[in-house]
């Protein structure tokens, strides 16, 4: 039997598409302005922000690091972003917290349910051990100077741009040269 057309039924039809497209685009409207607002939020408090590629499937916006900003601006050499980057891994890896679980539900046999394996612990603990002996080296070529030992925390330990981390344009500009004699340092004592 041949379908019988019901142009009432289309209609609706067509018309509930039309709400639905229509709603679709209101949201993604509210959403790029969300996105575009946190972004120039983010911006406003020193955020180095890179913003997708133009087009259809643009990306995603993505923070910058403090040490990738700088390099990208061309404000410190390549052996300055390594020797910042060795700093950020030693600083970020010891001040981890030991992630040991504690839990009451023995395993049967001995032993806790849901505890890593010792190994898995053991070997956690002197990855850390080996971080902090790190960042203690990289404190003592710094003479252990505050401000040199905190811009380097701040930039690359924390990952923050000098801007992020003071809130002011002039002391961004203070931090980022007392970064760079801080870097300058590192780089130069690993070259030897």
């Amino acid at each position: 039997m041949p379908r019988v057309r019901d142009p009432a039924r289309e209609a609706r039809d067509r018309l509930l598409r039309l709400e639905q497209r229509a709603k679709a685009r209101e949201e993604g409207q509210a959403v790029a302005e969300g996105v575009a607002e946190t972004v120039a939020l983010s911006r406003a408090r020193g955020s180095a922000i890179e913003a997708p590629a133009a087009g259809p499937g643009r990306g995603a916006y993505r923070r910058q690091e403090g040490l990738a900003w700088l390099a990208r601006k061309g404000r410190i050499t390549a052996a300055a972003r390594a020797a910042g980057e060795r700093y950020g891994w030693a600083y970020r890896r010891a001040k981890l917290e030991g992630s040991i679980r504690s839990t009451l539900d023995v395993r049967p046999g001995g032993g806790f349910a849901g505890a890593p394996p010792l190994e898995a612990v053991l070997a956690h603990g002197e990855g850390t051990e080996l971080a902090r002996r790190k960042l203690a080296q990289f404190r003592a070529r710094l003479l252990r100077q505050p401000d040199l030992v905190a811009a380097c925390d701040l930039i690359c330990g924390e990952e923050k741009t000098p801007r992020e981390a003071t809130g002011d344009e002039r002391e961004a500009l203070r931090l980022e040269a007392v970064l760079k004699v801080a870097l300058d340092i590192l780089a130069g004592e690993e070259g030897r």
